[in-house]
């Protein structure tokens, strides 16, 4: 018993650390994701401001460190925590190698998709077409960043990249514009599997919908309240006017007894 109320006060505390830190997180998300795509989208930036923008990123990927950190502290079970929450530590490591920097932008894409379920709770369209601009935005920025400067590149401006993620997470594939460095190839294959869940799920709900649209039209329309009351108003009527035809004979033949004469009975 005491082990269990320990326990339940660690998930509580924990629950209560994710909702003070939800809309923190959230906000500074946004401006890792600000910090991150100035220097890429003007590439001619002032060095004081590109040096600005990176400690700024650097900063507030330190903080995602903090709150995963606090959250393995106050979990119950932290070995469990570790192994449910490998995905999340790996993307807060791996950055640490400079090719691998942009995967410092799942970590915005985790955090944002993750507030957007829980504000979008029961609006599913909501919560993926968030996450797909979301995701193709992203994919965009980190696709140039690893291939802009890069000889024989074909993705060379946000337009290109923004067109490519585009192309790629709808898998249509022109081909016109493709990454050629191992970073950018990196980018890819992310969105392609991220891609491939979000467009499925589109998909799929879409074809629901037509079905459901073309089911409803051969269905026949649900009784309202009014029709159920006028529904029991002639139940009622039909009732009484029976009921008077079966008082009716009932009357007759009284009238055609002998005077004095009894009734059967």
């Amino acid at each position: 018993m005491a082990t269990s109320g320990r326990s339940e006060a660690r998930q509580e505390r924990l629950d209560r650390w994710e909702q003070l830190t939800g809309v923190p997180l959230t906000l500074l998300s946004l401006v890792f994701l600000i910090a991150y795509a100035v220097p890429i989208l003007d590439p001619d930036l002032a060095p004081r401001l590109r040096v600005a923008c990176e400690a700024t990123a650097v900063g507030t990927w330190l903080l995602f460190w903090v709150d995963l950190l606090a959250r393995l502290a106050l979990a119950a079970d932290r070995p469990r925590f570790l192994r449910t929450h490998l995905f999340d530590l790996a993307v807060l490591v791996l950055p640490f190698l400079r090719p691998l920097r942009a995967l410092r932008l799942v970590t915005v894409v985790l955090t944002l998709s993750r507030r957007t379920a829980t504000w979008a709770r029961g609006r599913l369209a909501l919560y993926v077409g968030a996450t797909t601009v979301l995701l193709v935005v992203v994919a965009a920025l980190a696709v140039l960043d690893a291939e802009r400067g890069v000889p024989d590149a074909t993705i060379t401006s946000f337009d290109d990249a923004l067109w490519w993620a585009a192309v790629t997470i709808t898998t249509v594939g022109y081909g016109d514009h493709y990454p050629i460095t191992s970073a950018g190839r990196l980018v890819a294959l992310g969105l392609m599997i991220g891609g491939i869940g979000l467009i499925g799920f589109v998909t799929g709900s879409l074809a629901t919908w037509i079905v459901e649209r073309v089911g409803d039209r051969n269905r026949p329309e649900p009784a309202t309240a009014a029709d159920v009351a006028a529904l029991r108003a002639e139940i009622a009527a039909l009732r009484d006017a029976l009921d008077l035809r079966t008082a009716a004979p009932d009357a007759g033949e009284a009238d055609r007894l002998p005077s004095g004469a009894p009734a059967d009975g």
